[in-house]
Order: structure tokens, then C-alpha cells, then sequence
């Protein structure tokens, strides 16, 4: 995953509670920012036995790590400009838009899970173009 004008984001392992590496104890693995900085809980190792579990943990722990280390929040629904939720939209992991409530705008499946950057601008048919004025 990547974030506008940050570095990849990356897995980061490390022994557990910050003690000196030990071979006998399993690393803890975090979702850290592309400079190594992470916030939140490690990743559960039997996690791995459901990939969509696995999927939804890791797209949780990434929201955690940006939250509290950039201040912001992401993703970012292009169209109703609300932070998005991963969810499970029939067997795939998406992300969910709760829509414009004041306006009873509906709530929304965004894209897939890891599909964000494939997606174009939302079209505002109510919107002159600038050419247009």
C-alpha cells in the first residue's frame, strides 16, 4: 500500500516488548510507514490461516499506524470526503464509505481492498467544466 506523498508502507518485525532479539521467541510484526515509524498492536501470526481475515487485520493495523503517526485520516472517500472502513462485501475485503448522511447520501462499496489506485475520479454531473465558464 502506498500513501499520497509518503513511502510504500512496509511490515516491520521486531522482538516483542523492544527486548533484545532472542531466536526462541517469535517476532512481532507491525504495518510501519515507509521510515519505520509504527503505531498499535502486531499482527497475530494465526491471522495468516484466512487471508481475508488476514487482509482485514493488516488494512486495520494500517489506518492505526496513520492515524497516530501522520494525523490523518486514509482513505479518503473521493466522493463524499469521509474516511473509509474495510468490509467484507461478498467474500472480498472492501472499503466502505458511510455516505452523505445530511444529505441521505448512500452508504457505499468504494473499491476492493488494495484496488484504491486503479480507481478515476467520481463524475459530478451537476459540475461545469472549466472550459465550459
Amino acid at each position: 500500500m502506498t500513501l499520497p506523498e509518503q513511502g510504500p508502507l512496509r511490515l516491520l518485525a521486531l522482538s516483542p516488548f523492544g527486548a533484545p532479539f532472542d531466536a526462541d521467541e517469535p517476532e512481532e510484526v507491525h504495518v510501519a510507514l515507509a521510515n519505520g515509524e509504527w503505531h498499535g498492536n502486531h499482527l497475530h501470526p494465526d491471522s495468516a490461516d484466512d487471508p481475508v481475515n488476514a487482509l482485514a487485520i493488516i488494512a486495520d493495523a494500517v489506518q492505526e499506524t496513520v492515524t497516530a503517526c501522520l494525523r490523518q485520516v486514509w482513505p479518503v472517500c473521493a466522493e463524499h470526503g469521509l474516511g473509509m472502513h474495510p468490509r467484507d462485501a461478498n467474500g472480498r475485503l472492501s472499503w466502505w464509505c458511510a455516505g452523505e448522511r445530511l444529505r441521505r447520501g448512500p452508504a457505499h462499496i468504494r473499491a476492493a481492498v488494495g484496488a484504491l489506485d486503479t480507481l478515476m475520479p467520481p463524475r459530478r454531473p451537476n459540475r461545469r467544466s472549466r472550459r465550459a465558464r
